[in-house]
């Protein structure tokens, strides 16, 4: 995006670890942070449920159904993993074309990029968090990493065929919900009490025990994964992030269609039956996410760059740390082995936005004094020590 006389004396005298990279992006960088709070608005609901990250496997409805809980299911669902998705298909297309530049063989030692975040992944859903989305991207990168070396044709084949398939699959669940018997939510003390009050060993041995049960969202969205990482690709390749006027063309063009159509769908979702959900998160949302890539880019075109903008840049730089971190400190606050707040105030859906701000806080405060000191977050160094 464009900078300012001001901004351009900010980035010299600032210290080494804070400058960008002449090769970054700013926007994809903000687009980052972004949708790391972003994914917080839709995980936040399930930290601060009765029935804890098991939530979605109990009812459909995580967020209570009051008002505000509405809004930021309007607001958040579906819309920031899909922005993360796309970002992470931005990456590896970055990824492809520094190979190319340097005449390294593809996809290389990429697969092993790819593996190691696997196992982050995997460590993250057992110690930390059931509904990892590390794990997922780790194979669809390894996917679409093979994918780019074949022909345009053939990668504009697997890309619109797998919307195709997923949409099909989407529908048909859909149908299911909506013919079948209606599915009966009951109470379950034993869960309650897991989170309320439970050992975060305990916490371990439900994951592990329900594993297949909590891995189930990226096997059956495997299809929109890649199909949304080859979206981040065709939009890089197209300058959809980049600072020119094609670029300005292409996020106004997105920013049109994915709040024009996207947004009126999704708000008649919302307040539908339940029986909905899929095509609420996993078919309009992805459209609404457009809609918010062009908005962040029109922001990050006519803003001055600033302190907030600065710090939204920091948490993008930081990203992979920063989705670790919120989901540490929310099952800290919320759990019944760390503070226990969640039973005590969940039910009140002013304290799980204010929890959600605090957090969010957090991470743009702390990614922007680390980022004085160091180069990368701390989960980014631990990739690029393990993976030289």
């Amino acid at each position: 995006m464009h900078t300012s006389t001001a901004a351009a004396q900010a980035v010299e005298t600032a210290p080494v670890s804070q400058r960008p990279r002449k090769d970054r992006l700013p926007l994809l960088d903000v687009l980052r942070g972004v949708a790391i709070l972003g994914t917080l608005g839709t995980n936040i609901w399930l930290f601060t449920s009765k029935y804890g990250e098991a939530g979605p496997l109990i009812s459909a409805d995580i967020t209570d159904g009051s008002i505000a809980g509405n809004l930021l299911q309007l607001l958040a669902n579906g819309k920031f993993l899909s922005m993360l998705t796309v970002l992470f298909g931005v990456g590896l297309a970055i990824q492809y074309r520094s190979a190319e530049k340097q005449g390294r063989r593809w996809p290389g030692r990429y697969h092993w990029r790819a593996l190691f975040l696997f196992a982050e992944g995997t460590v993250h859903f057992v110690l930390l968090f059931a509904w990892d989305v590390l794990m997922g991207y780790a194979v669809t990168a390894i996917l679409v990493a093979w994918l780019l070396k074949r022909s345009h044709r053939a990668q504009n084949a697997v890309m619109w065929t797998m919307l195709g398939l997923h949409l099909a699959l989407m529908g048909l669940i859909t149908a299911v919900l909506l013919t079948g018997p209606e599915l009966a939510t009951e109470a379950d003390p034993e869960i309650e009490a897991l989170y309320a009050s439970g050992t975060w060993i305990e916490q371990v041995q439900v994951r592990l025990g329900n594993a297949l049960a909590f891995r189930i969202e990226p096997v059956v969205t495997l299809p929109l994964l890649i199909f949304l990482f080859m979206l981040g690709v065709k939009l890089f390749r197209a300058g959809a992030f980049g600072g020119d006027e094609a670029g300005g063309r292409i996020r106004r063009r997105l920013l049109g269609w994915g709040l024009g159509i996207g947004l009126p769908l999704n708000t008649a979702l919302v307040f539908g039956p339940d029986e909905l959900f899929f095509v609420e998160r996993y078919a309009v949302g992805p459209v609404v996410m457009l809609g918010y890539i062009g908005l962040v880019g029109l922001i990050v075109e006519k803003a001055r760059r600033g302190i907030v903008m600065s710090a939204f840049e920091s948490l993008g730089r930081t990203a992979l740390s920063g989705y670790i971190l919120q989901n540490l400190l929310a099952s800290v606050i919320c759990y019944g082995w760390g503070l226990g707040l969640a039973a005590r105030y969940g039910a009140n859906p002013w304290f799980v936005v204010g929890l959600w701000a605090a957090i969010s806080a957090v991470l743009l405060i702390g990614s922007r004094l680390w980022l004085r000191r160091f180069s990368t977050g701390p989960a980014e160094m631990l990739q690029k020590a393990v993976i030289r």
